[in-house]
């Protein structure tokens, strides 16, 4: 067993569950399709952000941090994606009937994103160059990162979903929905600005 686990549970804890654009997105298609239509949402979440963390743990932290200019990169083309999906939330149908609404997130995007998501990428970065080290204890500190990774990956985005199916039941019009959208692209927007402060 790692000597650090609850340091590391907590941090992965509180940077999972805390608002960001994977739990924004998730609750914005809970909300509008229902938890069964944010499955491949909540599926590209959880193996994007481990398969990160598994990759960085494996080596490719190293490349990070000789070339630090790849976060940066990463940071504005995550931008770019975040202001696009934005405006697909805002301006995403209000039908009330979202039954026959496409969900607008899909598998693969969102499994790619998660290597340009700048929270998720710098979180990871942070936890497998402190926590992982090579040595004779290597493999298991790297095995329990990714295992919590993944497991507080899918419960956190699960969670965000289950509340966003349940603020569905005021959805009285299509109004409320309209407004609903907005208020979830605003927010998207909003942690857009919490990467460059």
């Amino acid at each position: 067993m790692h000597p650090e686990i609850l340091s590391i549970a907590l941090f992965w804890f509180v940077t999972a569950y805390t608002p960001g654009p994977n739990n924004v997105v998730a609750s914005y298609s809970g909300f509008n399709f229902g938890i069964k239509k944010t499955i491949p949402h909540i599926l590209g979440v959880t193996f994007g952000f481990t398969s990160l963390v598994l990759l960085l743990s494996v080596g490719l932290v190293n490349v990070f941090k000789l070339f630090p200019i790849i976060q940066n990169i990463i940071r504005y083309l995550g931008t770019l994606f975040l202001i696009y999906l934005a405006y697909k939330i805002a301006f995403s149908k209000s039908d009330s009937n979202s039954e026959k609404v496409a969900n607008p997130v899909k598998f693969i995007e969102t499994f790619i994103f998660q290597y340009l998501n700048p929270k998720g990428v710098t979180v990871a970065i942070i936890v497998v160059s402190t926590y992982v080290e090579l040595g004779q204890n290597y493999f298991s500190y790297a095995t329990q990162i990714i295992i919590l990774a993944f497991l507080f990956s899918i419960t956190s985005i699960t969670l965000w979903t289950v509340i966003g199916k349940f603020l569905r039941k005021f959805a009285t019009n299509d109004k409320f929905i309209k407004y609903f959208n907005y208020v979830m692209s605003s927010l998207l927007l909003l942690s857009i600005i919490t990467f460059y402060i």
